[in-house]
């Protein structure tokens, strides 16, 4: 489906916001978009909204300021929370207004980046068929 005119220059008008901290880069999820800066997820954009990644360290400065939760309802009728609050609206007028929230989403974000279990190491491979054929001409 394609975007709109206005939620093009709503991802523009964001990723500039966004821009301070470092590269951003844009890709189209959950019927919206996801932001990452230096490749870590921060944001996302929902509509013409933008909601920045918090955990309970940073949320309380979110709600101060009058932000609200990103909420979606799922196919039963629930209602779900995210880890995402809107950005305050003074925030949505330049970069330097939004750096600061900008700079909590991203330490949010690297916070449960860090807290989340390493990967399973790998079970070793198998040696491939050419090593084993060198292996038995060495033995022959």
């Amino acid at each position: 489906m394609p975007v709109s005119t206005q939620t093009q220059e709503t991802v523009r008008w964001c990723s500039e916001l966004l821009g301070a901290l470092g590269p951003v880069r844009v890709k189209r999820m959950f019927g919206g978009h996801g932001l990452y800066v230096d490749e870590v997820f921060i944001a996302i954009i929902v509509g013409d909204d933008l909601f920045l990644k918090t955990d309970d360290e940073s949320r309380r400065a979110f709600e101060a300021a009058g932000c609200r939760p990103f909420e979606f309802q799922t196919a039963d009728g629930k209602k779900v929370a995210m880890s995402y609050w809107s950005a305050p609206a003074e925030a949505m007028d330049s970069p330097a207004q939004m750096l600061p929230w900008a700079r909590q989403a991203l330490a949010s974000a690297l916070r449960a980046r860090a807290s989340k279990p390493s990967a399973k190491p790998r079970a070793p491979r198998a040696k491939p068929p050419a090593a084993k054929a060198v292996k038995l001409a060495k033995k022959a």
